[in-house]
């Protein structure tokens, strides 16, 4: 007999990658509740940041440093936000990978997807992480 090990409806059958996704568009949602302008929006998830040579001639980010995505190879970013361009809306994007590793289990996974996604939204708005969630660092 061949076919998937558990029905779609049961948690088994989604994979990590749909089940991180999950965990930031819940956090995105909670947020939305409290600051409505982020329903405009864009949360994306990218499994790791990428790396370039430098410069926007090579893909480099904005300010000539780092790959498309800002990131300069040393520290690991877990979360971007990139700001509206054109017909583009904001974009706040998460990395699946770097947060993954960071957490030992699923209540802290997310945790701290909520916290990247809180501190994402804070700079998109410019406040402070504590003022997008009073809860934010608490629990």
């Amino acid at each position: 007999m061949r076919g998937p090990i558990a029905p779609p409806q049961v948690p088994l059958s989604i994979s990590r990658a749909e089940s991180f996704v999950d965990l930031v568009q819940d956090s995105a949602e909670r947020l939305e509740r409290r600051w409505p302008q982020l329903s405009a929006v864009d949360f994306t998830v990218l499994e790791v940041p990428t790396s370039g040579l430098g410069g926007p001639a090579s893909g480099g980010g904005p300010d000539g440093h780092g790959g498309p995505d800002g990131w300069d190879g040393e520290s690991v970013p877990l979360g971007r936000f990139i700001a509206a361009r054109g017909d583009a809306p904001d974009r706040i994007v998460i990395y699946r990978r770097p947060v993954e590793i960071r957490a030992k289990n699923r209540d802290e996974r997310a945790l701290l997807v909520h916290e990247v996604v809180v501190e994402q939204v804070a700079e998109l708005l410019g406040l402070a992480p504590e003022s997008v969630d009073p809860r934010y660092g608490q629990e």
